[in-house]
């Protein structure tokens, strides 16, 4: 059996790595040029009952223990005045969702494969025909399984449903602090270790510690989509701020004093419930096949995934067989977080 995942993220990753602990070929093709090809994101929280499960199959909890940031675990809550309403400091040795840079566990999870499991600068066009991947540069490839793993846009959905992610009405605006200890001294110690929030029911702050003395916060608001189309920095300062007008100058520090261009982010969800009739060659995992809003859940849910189908691949006698055991288990547990979250972005605004 040949399996070809799209998409070198979390899932696809995990879900390889575990297909080879099983002793199980598997090639994984990304649109990436090379894994360096662009920023990996934000700090991720692994969960102790999916993302930390998932690589304790793959074998690899100890070295993620070595790279994760059991202190961003600390949470503060503020309200728009720069007030501490509340706040969460992780017990001593406590590790139910330490934090990791997204690069670094994407990185530990491409060198724990074999070499050249994963093709670089192979994006995927459209799954032609059952078992045949045809890419942009024209190329095609025939494979028996075809798993999906490639996020909220992904190019293998179509082959199974016919839905598209929808804009949630929830916008983040991304902004990046370097050197913050030196640079921005005010900013680290308003956000300590781990993350840090304020909300007045419009809109919201969120910063987040990254490792290497780095902080991202997202701004938050119920704009459209396409709102930020057009405006340079100084122009999208100058709304943030309109729109920020009465928050504490502590606070507005997090909306002027970034280090390069903000980063726009609007939020998509897929429909609730998402489903699909089986097809025994072709499934799809994480953001591919549930994309939610983003509240935790995201890549812990694409590990969990990938962590149950490579399982079922190697414990099932087809490939058929084994798709069909994933999903009677994925779909419903998705649609059932799915629901709970679906107004979760609005959420992220208030005050509670």
């Amino acid at each position: 059996m040949t399996i070809s995942i799209i998409g070198a993220g979390p899932g696809g990753l995990t879900c390889a790595r575990i297909l080879q602990q099983h002793g199980i070929p598997v090639k994984v093709y990304d649109r990436d040029p090379h894994p360096g090809a662009r920023n990996q994101g934000g700090t991720l929280d692994l969960h102790v009952d999916d993302g930390q499960l998932a690589l304790r199959e793959a074998g690899l909890l100890d070295e993620f223990f070595a790279l994760a940031r059991p202190e961003g675990q600390e949470m503060r809550k503020l309200d728009p005045a720069g007030r501490l309403l509340a706040h969460h400091v992780p017990a001593e040795g406590e590790l139910f969702k330490p934090e990791i840079d997204r690069g670094q566990l994407r990185g530990l999870l491409l060198d724990s494969l074999k070499p050249d499991t994963v093709h670089w600068g192979r994006a995927l066009d459209r799954v032609e025909a059952p078992g045949l991947l045809r890419f942009t540069d024209g190329a095609t490839v025939e494979t028996d399984l075809i798993i999906g793993a490639d996020g909220a846009w992904s190019r293998v959905r179509p082959a199974v449903s016919a839905a598209v992610p929808e804009y949630t009405g929830i916008t983040f605006l991304e902004a990046w602090f370097d050197d913050v200890r030196t640079a921005h001294p005010e900013i680290a110690e308003l956000v300590g270790q781990g993350s840090a929030m304020a909300a007045d029911g419009e809109r919201c702050l969120f910063a987040q510690r990254n490792s290497g003395d780095h902080i991202r916060v997202y701004i938050i608001q119920r704009m459209p989509a396409d709102w930020v189309s057009g405006g340079g920095t100084s122009e999208i300062r100058a709304r943030l701020l309109d729109a920020f007008s009465g928050w504490s100058p502590s606070l507005l520090r997090m909306i002027t004093d970034n280090d390069g261009p903000y980063v726009d982010r609007p939020l998509y969800a897929l429909p609730v419930p998402h489903t699909w009739k089986h097809k025994p060659w072709v499934t799809l995992l994480g953001d591919a096949a549930h994309l939610m809003p983003p509240l935790g859940v995201g890549v812990n849910l694409a590990m969990l995934d990938a962590c149950e189908l490579s399982l079922a691949l190697a414990g099932s006698a087809s490939s058929s067989e084994a798709v069909g055991v994933y999903e009677a288990t994925m779909l419903p547990r998705s649609a059932e977080i799915a629901r709970r979250l679906e107004n979760g972005a609005q959420g992220l605004l208030d005050v509670d």
